[in-house]
């Protein structure tokens, strides 16, 4: 083979060898999808947990506050009553809480919200969800969205089906599904919480209409743990909206002997028929229900499913 011949051939070489080695570096810098979609981006995933998740349902008698943790990460939902603001401010001081990325106000009734104003004032606070409604002209909302805009925040209306992360749990908007209701139970946002296969449903008052507008539009409303709706009440946790839910334990924030009844007698007895195991705050006090994304551990014994003034 002369040179000329040799030439071409390791030229011809060369160029295949080329050709080759661009190929397999166009295939190889192709990007690689993956990771973790995050709650603003579509659905959030929480497959995979580290440490625990923490939910404290503060006994603050006849209404709502319960403190959620999962790592450094902490929201609120609900404040119990205007009296109720330095029982829930020693509260999460005791728990070594400085920032609230979330706070949740269900919807504008005093013994929710009551003392909404003072936490907000005196933690740093990320994001505040507040259903809008005009009807709540009452002083204890007005003092909520002033202490809101004192922060320079602006209160967040909450949409059906949206999802945020709070740490490593994923969070999901249930409720309310219209802007408008004759009873303010309704506007009560509905949250569900998941962290590994466990997961909690928070009601605050919402009543059966609601309860059924979430069934009807398909939710995944499955839940480990109930946080039964409005204290109790006979117009909330009604028997369809119970049976998509599927709860192992409710829990209730009621306060003694107090003057509605509640819990009443149709809830207790759903509960106790669907072989729900019960924890109340009027015969627990606060209750901390622990996850470690497989298990679920109370902190105190059931409770019973007697009903309000009940002998």
């Amino acid at each position: 083979m002369n040179n000329k011949k040799i030439t071409r051939a390791i030229l011809l070489l060369i160029i295949i060898f080329s050709i080759f080695l661009v190929s397999c570096t166009t295939e190889s810098s192709k990007p690689v999808l993956g990771g973790n979609i995050t709650a603003e981006e579509g659905t959030p995933d929480n497959t995979k947990t580290s440490g625990t998740l923490q939910v404290h349902y503060i006994d603050v008698g006849q209404a709502d506050s319960i403190l959620i943790l999962q790592g450094t990460h902490a929201m609120l939902i609900d404040a119990g009553n205007n009296d109720d603001y330095e029982l829930i401010y020693k509260y999460l001081n005791k728990q070594g809480i400085k920032n609230l990325e979330y706070v949740v106000g269900t919807h504008p009734h005093e013994d929710h919200i009551g003392g909404l104003d003072y936490i907000i004032k005196n933690f740093n606070i990320g994001k505040v969800i507040l259903p809008k409604n005009a009807k709540s002209a009452t002083k204890t909302y007005a003092d909520v969205l002033k202490a809101i805009s004192n922060k320079g925040l602006k209160a967040i209306n909450p949409i059906p089906n949206t999802s945020f992360k709070l740490g490593e749990a994923a969070c999901t908007i249930l409720a309310p599904s219209s802007a408008s209701y004759k009873d303010l139970n309704n506007y009560s946002v509905v949250v569900k919480v998941k962290f590994g296969d466990n997961s909690f449903l928070f009601e605050g008052d919402a009543e059966a209409l609601s309860e059924m507008e979430m069934v009807k539009k398909g939710y995944d409303l499955k839940a480990d743990v109930l946080k039964v709706g409005h204290h109790g009440s006979s117009s909330s946790t009604c028997a369809k909206f119970l049976a998509k839910v599927q709860p192992k334990y409710a829990v209730i924030s009621v306060g003694k002997d107090n003057s509605y009844g509640h819990p009443q007698k149709g809830t207790m007895d759903r509960l106790k028929s669907s072989k729900v195991a019960v924890y109340r705050t009027d015969e627990c006090g606060t209750i901390v229900a622990l996850s470690d994304g497989k298990n679920i551990t109370f902190n105190v014994k059931t409770g019973d499913y007697k009903y309000g003034n009940e002998n």
